[in-house]
């Protein structure tokens, strides 16, 4: 049995071995033939994508325009984030979308002047145009480039395709070339011996295993150097990044500080008062124990229910703290038994790959009893939703309610109660303090949507409960 075994170990790492062997010669000689033919209709497509976007900024002096470059719009950028998708998933190119973001009163803006507004933002955001360019070059330098990963190793194949049915196409008098071979002529003789054409097929075979993916990669790295973000664009972005981590860390300090106070506040107008009440009960109640023992055993009665008190105060506490809940179950958990201490109906899916970063599961958890809190007292709504999702290395928080909507994390309201005292602006700051970013759809009548993005690392097998 322990030969056997010992056998087994050492042919193992030779399979593994041929294993990859066989999956590299697979990519080479099937995977990126068929990502050049890919690329190749890709291309086609964003040439006619170009077209439909010029003919619909052509279109603008007579109105039609207005419809139909909104749509060509979307389809262009579509068209651009396919690209980028494509990037990583094939070669491990991660390509950003630099792209500027809308301001929210342009975002939310109705009607024809919104439509308007929303379009004049997308036209000057350099990046559009940049969209634009690499449609046209895609569909020319991009798709020779594709179309030369997509053929040799075809034509190698076609070469040998040639050699085995030679005598078939010199006898009937064919007239056929491969490469520099005439195989055969009306006379029915060729200019190279039978074997020349295996030898040429080979030549392309190989040559198409080592050039293909190259070529791919080459046609990924044109790419990301047309829709990846420019030198200016990456320098804007970080200054604007630092400024607004130092901005979130001011806020972070600011509110560490009022958290401490707070819980000072808290200490000394509770439980420290009704420990110092108890202190006094319970010396009162030493001095009278021999000459007023019923006295006594009220004061002490009366200190037991003071400690009582404090230690609920205490717990009360720490649980705004840290909620035990949270540190012991993780956040999964911690927001469903927020959802049972809602006066709303709310649902919660958790998708989350065990454990997060503490402080990561804190902040979302704060946030979340925020949200709901908000939504109980402002939002008049009956039901609520809040799904916790991870991937791609960020967690994401959806909360949605059915009510009145009108919620702004801006300084003013646009429905009484749902602006300024909602309470937005601060989960903003706090979940700004790990560069997450906070995204609200409401509309006036509802239903509310707030999405939550925090950047933060995870731990342990994926859990999927609802």
């Amino acid at each position: 049995m322990s030969s056997t075994r010992a056998s087994h170990e050492m042919a193992t790492p030779g399979r593994a071995r041929t294993g990859r062997w066989r999956a590299r010669w697979r990519d080479r000689l099937v995977v990126s033939p068929l990502q050049g033919w890919a690329l190749v209709g890709y291309g086609i497509w964003n040439v006619l994508v170009f077209g439909l976007v010029v003919i619909a900024g052509s279109l603008i002096s007579v109105g039609a325009g207005l419809v139909l470059l909104p749509l060509a719009l979307v389809l262009l950028r579509h068209s651009a984030n396919g690209a980028r998708r494509r990037a990583l998933a094939w070669t491990g190119i991660k390509i950003e979308q630099p792209y500027r973001p809308i301001p929210q009163d342009v975002a939310e803006a109705s009607g024809f002047a919104g439509r308007i507004s929303r379009l004049m933002a997308q036209l000057s955001d350099v990046q559009t145009w940049r969209d634009l360019a690499w449609t046209l070059l895609d569909g020319t330098i991009g798709v020779t480039i594709a179309a030369l990963a997509a053929t040799m190793v075809l034509y190698g194949i076609y070469g040998f395709a040639i050699g085995i049915s030679w005598p078939a196409l010199a006898g009937h008098g064919a007239h056929e070339w491969y490469g520099a071979i005439n195989v055969g002529t009306k006379s029915g003789q060729s200019n190279l011996p039978r074997w020349g054409t295996f030898v040429t097929g080979a030549a392309y075979l190989v040559g198409g295993a080592y050039a293909g993916p190259a070529l791919v990669y080459l046609h990924v790295r044109l790419t990301s150097v047309i829709l990846g973000p420019t030198a200016d664009a990456r320098q804007a972005a970080l200054s604007h990044r630092v400024a607004r981590l130092t901005e979130t860390r001011a806020d972070a300090v600011d509110t560490q500080a009022a958290e401490l106070r707070r819980i000072e506040r808290d200490l000394h107008d509770g439980a420290q008062a009704r420990l110092v009440a108890m202190g006094m009960n319970l010396g009162a109640a030493e001095a009278l124990l021999d000459e007023h023992p019923e006295a006594a055993k009220a004061l002490l009665v009366e200190a037991r229910a003071a400690s009582a008190k404090a230690l609920t105060e205490l717990r009360e506490l720490v649980r705004g703290i840290h909620p035990p809940v949270l540190a012991d179950r993780g956040l999964g958990d911690a927001v469903r038994a927020l959802a049972l201490d809602s006066p709303l109906r709310v649902e919660v899916t958790v998708d989350l790959p065990g454990r997060l970063e503490p402080a990561v599961e804190s902040a979302a958890y704060f946030a979340v009893s925020e949200l709901l809190t908000n939504v109980a007292k402002h939002a008049q709504a009956h039901t609520v939703r809040v799904d916790l999702w991870y991937g791609a290395g960020r967690l994401r928080v959806t909360c949605t309610d059915d009510g009145r909507g009108g919620a702004s994390a801006g300084g003013a309201d646009a429905v009484p109660g749902r602006g300024r005292g909602s309470g937005l602006a601060g989960i903003e700051r706090r979940i700004g303090t790990f560069d997450g970013i906070m995204a609200v759809r409401s509309p006036i009548g509802g239903p509310t949507e707030i999405t939550l993005e925090i950047p933060c690392a995870s731990s342990s097998a994926k859990t999927s409960t609802s």
